[in-house]
């Protein structure tokens, strides 16, 4: 993704839940419309990420694999 992220979140060597309750909380501090990269090791948060973003109507806009980690970019939903 070429936009910059206004937060970034390394969740690498963490297991599940614990990618996705960090996600929860670092969200919550992200302004609306903000973008969000998350990176993890976890092979999990590709079917957990994009259920919390659906879920709490969070934009998922890029997912994406490189070797063993998992790299997302959501946009905070605008109130």
């Amino acid at each position: 993704m070429s936009q910059q992220p206004d937060a970034i979140l390394d969740a690498s060597g963490l297991n599940c839940p614990e990618p996705v309750m960090m996600l929860h909380n670092k969200v919550r501090d992200l302004a609306p419309g903000g973008l969000l990269k998350v990176i993890a090791t976890d092979p999990s948060t590709r079917r957990d990420i994009p259920k919390f973003c659906m879920f709490l109507g969070h934009e998922l806009l890029e997912q994406s694999q490189q070797g063993g980690t998992y790299l997302y970019f959501i946009r905070k939903k605008v109130d």
